[in-house]
């Protein structure tokens, strides 16, 4: 860590790898049934079945998007018998997803992505 303006404390750049896993993962959480089903496992684990209702979506499509989320490693799943659970298995993206929806979320609802869909975000 480097001292910058005001004494504040600067983190050098992150590597070119750094900075391409970052935005896919960015990438991974930009489809809103994604970016819900992650925000709703933060609140407890789930059955693909409770997913569906939870987030409106089809079986087929969020047992889809759940398998992308589990190759990432950020869901896991383990079996309760007939039933598989899945859960969240990263903290540190929780961590962001809670604190980019809450921050949206108290900006008043559509107000940042509004402009960010007007960008071709």
């Amino acid at each position: 860590m480097v001292r910058g303006i005001e004494g504040k404390a600067v983190v050098a750049d992150p590597s070119a790898e750094v900075l391409a896993d970052a935005a896919a993962l960015f990438g991974l959480l930009a489809s809103p049934p994604r970016l819900h089903i992650v925000w709703a496992l933060a609140q407890g684990e789930s059955d693909v079945s409770g997913l569906a209702e939870r987030v409106g979506g089809a079986l087929p499509a969020i047992s889809q998007h759940l398998s992308k989320l589990k190759l990432a490693g950020l869901v896991r799943a383990r079996r309760e018998g007939r039933r598989v659970v899945y859960f969240v298995d990263d903290p540190d993206t929780v961590a962001m997803v809670r604190t980019l929806v809450v921050h949206l979320a108290a900006h008043g609802e559509g107000v940042a992505p509004a402009r960010l869909r007007e960008l071709g975000a």
